[in-house]
């Protein structure tokens, strides 16, 4: 069964590849740029065949995918020609870009350049690929919602802290062990047991945990009378919830820091519980807010990722343990689906929910990362278009000469760092993933 998860999220992984680049290929098409590659996975051809005037093949090394499309560099404006001993390095990067362009160009190219669309078919072309990601992100969460269901908390306990931890900057808060300077949890103290399901707070009957939670915190530092429902029983109880600093998060859940990066804190009541999940069925009307929670928590990865990518590797070669919520490569995605397939305290239909989930929350991640306004991400494109545009605009208010196109060659230094920053960051991830792999059971 490991294989087996590991199989359909690899192939499930590939249709988003090869699907991405369809979103590219498409419009591309339609506006009659002529492309002369589509190829999923990169280096060594491992099979192609042509169609018309396009390649469609794979390559050896599975980790994403591009189309070829010719004039994606426009020629030098000022028609100068430079040679190897009259330049310096990045102007003969440069040349040698343009004349490798050149060489592909065959009559009847003249105008199926790329660089010659108007700037909204480039636009519509380089967010072909992003989009397609959010599409299939969509359909699989719509899935997991409506055929799976959705996890909702319930006033039933399941786990009691034995302490509060204090929030603090540069303390580590996914510790789960009690320190000297932690004060008992108030729930713990008062007997609040796993399983025991609150049915009132404060004298109000508890509906939902939602309900229980803005109760609890607004009672900080107050006594307040507790009844639970233990195997049958009403139990009356009694606690204080304790007035702490605990983690601000937005609407999807995720934690806000401040401009230092320090998390953001405010005082409320707290008692140290934690409910139990329940699976209901899902509703379309559902659907918006998932997506949002995991729109939420992804941009809060992307936002960190730099700090977040440091801390895989100073785990991977110290004895520190690897973050369990830290960025995995497509290895570490595809050994969890088969950490997930192959285990025995799930269910088969919890076990398909996950990997579908998974694999709607990557093409989101995806299509968050895509939209980066670097070079040579699709979004890096659609910078330099909209910034093309945003040139021309201004020359015409100021009754000025055209600027012209947009050069992205001008980017090649920049674009190579950024590259070599993306190879670096997968190669260490690929290698903790194998090394030190994310434990989730």
């Amino acid at each position: 069964m490991f294989v087996v998860g590991v199989l359909v999220m690899a192939v499930g992984i590939a249709v988003s590849i090869a699907l991405h680049e369809v979103g590219h290929l498409i419009p591309a098409k339609l506006f009659n740029v002529r492309v002369t590659q589509y190829m999923i996975g990169f280096g060594k051809t491992l099979f192609s065949r042509r169609k018309g005037e396009t390649e469609y093949g794979v390559k050896a090394v599975p980790l994403g995918g591009y189309i070829s499309m010719i004039g994606m560099y426009p020629p030098d404006k000022d028609g100068r020609k430079i040679t190897s001993d009259s330049t310096g390095l990045v102007q003969q990067m440069a040349a040698e870009t343009r004349s490798m362009e050149a060489e592909r160009l065959q009559p009847g190219d003249e105008n199926r350049q790329f660089y010659q669309l108007p700037i909204w078919k480039r636009i519509v072309i380089m967010l072909g690929g992003p989009l397609m990601n959010l599409l299939i992100g969509v359909v699989c969460l719509s899935i997991v919602v409506l055929s799976f269901g959705t996890n909702e908390p319930t006033t039933k306990v399941e786990s009691v802290n034995e302490c509060i931890q204090k929030v603090q900057a540069g303390r580590d808060t996914q510790r789960t062990d009690c320190g000297p300077d932690d004060p008992a949890a108030p729930a713990h103290d008062a007997g609040v047991k796993p399983g025991d399901r609150i049915i009132r707070f404060a004298d109000q009957d508890i509906e939902s945990w939602d309900q229980l939670t803005r109760l609890i915190r607004e009672h900080g530092d107050q006594e307040v009378p507790v009844v639970v429902d233990r195997d049958g029983r009403h139990v009356q109880l009694s606690m204080t919830p304790m007035i702490t600093q605990r983690p601000v998060t937005n609407a999807a859940g995720v934690p806000e820091t401040k401009a230092d990066g320090t998390p953001k804190t405010e005082d409320v009541g707290f008692v140290g519980i934690g409910p139990e999940q329940e699976l209901r069925d899902g509703t379309v009307g559902d659907i918006p807010p998932v997506i949002g929670q995991t729109f939420g928590q992804i941009g809060g990865v992307i936002i960190k990722l730099p700090v977040r990518v440091w801390d895989v590797g100073v785990a991977l070669f110290t004895q520190k343990e690897r973050p369990a919520d830290s960025p995995m490569s497509v290895v570490g995605v595809g050994r969890v689906a088969g950490e997930v397939a192959s285990t025995q305290d799930i269910p088969t239909s919890a076990k398909a929910g996950y990997i579908v989930s998974v694999l709607g929350t990557l093409n989101f991640s995806l299509f968050v990362f895509n939209l980066i306004p670097l070079l040579p991400l699709d979004g890096g494109h659609v910078a330099g278009a909209l910034w093309e545009g945003i040139r021309r605009l201004w020359a015409r208010l100021r009754r000025r000469a055209d600027p012209g196109h947009f050069d992205p060659i001008r980017l090649l230094p920049l674009t190579y760092v950024v590259a070599a920053a993306f190879m670096g960051m997968s190669v260490l991830l690929i290698a903790a993933d194998i090394f030190d792999p994310v434990k989730i059971f």
